[in-house]
């Protein structure tokens, strides 16, 4: 089954959101997967697509510093993570007119 562009996009904008509201800390791809509701190896597939266009980074160690065998995790990028932030929309003030 063939997914169109467009939605494919919608995906990535959702694990882009995700990554973001998570960040600094960094995710696994099941745990990806599991928020968006997507097949595990789709979101692999898809975390490898904006791996090369720079969006995100694998990250294929663990805090010991010792290689994982099976999975990965991923966070943004900083240049990902300082457009999104950017593009936040600020909470307006509230200015009391009494």
């Amino acid at each position: 089954m063939k997914i169109s562009d467009s939605k494919k996009e919608k995906i990535y904008e959702q694990i882009l959101a995700l990554l973001y509201s998570s960040s600094p800390k960094s995710l696994f791809t099941v745990n990806i997967a599991e928020e968006i509701a997507r097949d595990e190896e789709f979101v692999k597939f898809l975390l490898l697509d904006l791996k090369k266009k720079g969006l995100v980074i694998e990250i294929k160690k663990n805090p010991e510093g010792i290689s994982y065998l099976k999975r990965s995790r991923w966070t943004l990028s900083d240049i990902a993570y300082q457009t999104y932030k950017k593009h936040q929309i600020e909470p307006r003030e509230i200015k009391d007119d009494f």
